[in-house]
C-alpha cells in the first residue's frame, strides 16, 4: 500500500502515543511529543497508509547535524518498506535544510534496524553503555557522514 508522510499534529498524538506504548520500552511522554509540534529545530512526520497512522519519525536539525530522534512503525506493518521510506523522507529534508551529517542511537540489540541504517548508508562509530533507561541496553552510535551528497540508495 502506499505511504503517505504528513507533519505531527495534534490530531495524530493519540495513534501516535499507542504506537509509542507499544514499540518503545521507555516511551516518550505526550508532552515530548508535544513538544515536537511546535519545535523550528525538528523535523516530525507521520507515516500513513489511508487514514491509519502507522508510524513516525523525528529529526532534530542542530547547527549542521541532523539527529534523529525517534523511529517507530506498528509492529503489524513491519518489514514492509515504511520504516525505510519515513527514514528517506526525514533525511532528504534535513538535507534540503542544510545539514551536513546524521547521527542517531541505536540498541545493539536491534539488528534490523541496524541493517536498515546501515543501508542507508551509517556507520556505526562507538557504544553507549548502558544507554537506556529500562534496561541498561546499550546503544549503537551510528553516523551519516557527506549527507549534502547523499543520495537515497535502493532498499533492496
Amino acid at each position: 500500500m502506499k505511504v503517505t508522510f504528513e507533519k505531527l499534529s495534534e490530531r495524530h498524538l493519540p495513534e501516535v502515543l499507542q504506537i509509542e506504548k507499544t514499540t518503545n520500552p521507555s516511551p516518550w511522554s505526550e508532552e515530548s511529543f508535544r513538544n515536537e509540534i511546535g519545535n523550528p529545530q525538528s523535523l516530525f512526520y507521520v507515516a500513513c497508509v489511508g487514514m491509519e497512522v502507522i508510524g513516525f519519525g523525528g529529526v532534530w536539525t542542530v547547527i549542521d547535524e541532523a539527529h534523529v530522534t525517534t523511529v517507530a512503525v506498528k509492529e503489524e506493518h513491519r518489514r514492509k518498506g515504511y520504516g525505510w521510506q519515513l527514514m528517506v523522507r526525514l533525511l532528504e529534508e534535513a538535507k534540503e535544510r542544510g545539514m551536513l551529517c546524521s547521527t542517531l542511537e541505536v540498541r545493539v540489540g536491534n539488528e534490523a534496524a541496524i541493517r536498515m541504517y546501515e543501508k542507508l548508508g551509517y556507520v556505526g562509530v562507538s557504544v553507549r553503555k548502558r544507554y537506556y533507561p529500562n534496561n541498561r541496553e546499550d546503544a549503537l552510535v551510528m553516523w551519516l557522514y557527506d549527507l549534502d551528497k547523499w543520495e537515497a540508495p535502493s532498499r533492496n
